[in-house]
């Protein structure tokens, strides 16, 4: 079932909106009887992390660390 709110009566039932959202249960709130925000839950949306997943995609330059000569004005 998909439930839609009129953006009025958001305040008062907005912790019954995120719970059905959480069930995965469409909810759409609505401005000037149009549909304009959709409550997804976030945990969908997100990716578990996994160590090392960019193992091999970043190089460091030999001279990371070096002096940059923008700066050497501030250098002592």
């Amino acid at each position: 079932m998909v439930y839609q709110i009129k953006q009025r009566e958001l305040p008062k039932k907005l912790w019954n909106l995120i719970d059905m959202a959480l069930r995965g249960e469409p909810v759409f709130i609505e401005r000037d009887d149009k549909a304009v925000v959709q409550l997804v839950p976030l945990k969908q949306m997100l990716r578990s992390r996994k160590a090392g997943s960019a193992k091999g995609m970043i190089q460091m330059a030999d001279d990371f660390d070096a002096p940059l000569g923008d700066f050497a004005e501030y250098m002592p």
